[in-house]
């Protein structure tokens, strides 16, 4: 697997608006640092906690909740060679609320520390089964 894609494309966008309205929605996020931002002053780790501190605000102001957080200690199965840094998992109350958050103008500036941090920036939404 080729780790490249931090945003997603048109047509990823437009699959996750057909996500069933009214259902909680789990974001899997799966994390790979850039050893070292363009600007080469500061790590992707480090860009990416500045991200991850400013967007708390955003996920608190539309009612989602960070559930898990943690670095990766070791891959048991899967490529070794490109394993994630960081995996977390966020609830939202609906995919509303995920697509309102994203669509601010306010989350879209600080939105940039993110792509500047990240190899790969995997995201899966998930629905929980009963």
């Amino acid at each position: 697997m080729q780790l490249t894609q931090v945003n997603p494309t048109q047509d990823q966008m437009a699959k996750l608006k057909t996500y069933p309205k009214n259902t909680p929605l789990v974001m899997i996020n799966i994390i790979k640092f850039k050893k070292i931002t363009e600007n080469g002053n500061e790590t992707g780790k480090e860009a990416y906690a500045r991200y991850f501190r400013k967007a708390k605000a955003f996920v608190a102001a539309s009612n989602a909740k960070l559930i898990w957080k943690g670095v990766v200690a070791t891959t048991v199965i899967g490529d070794t060679e490109n394993e994630p840094d960081m995996v977390f998992l966020v609830e939202y109350p609906t995919v509303d609320h995920f697509l309102k958050m994203v669509a601010d103008p306010a989350y879209q500036k600080i939105s940039n520390d993110r792509t500047i941090a990240l190899e790969y920036g995997g995201l899966l939404a998930c629905q929980t089964l009963k």
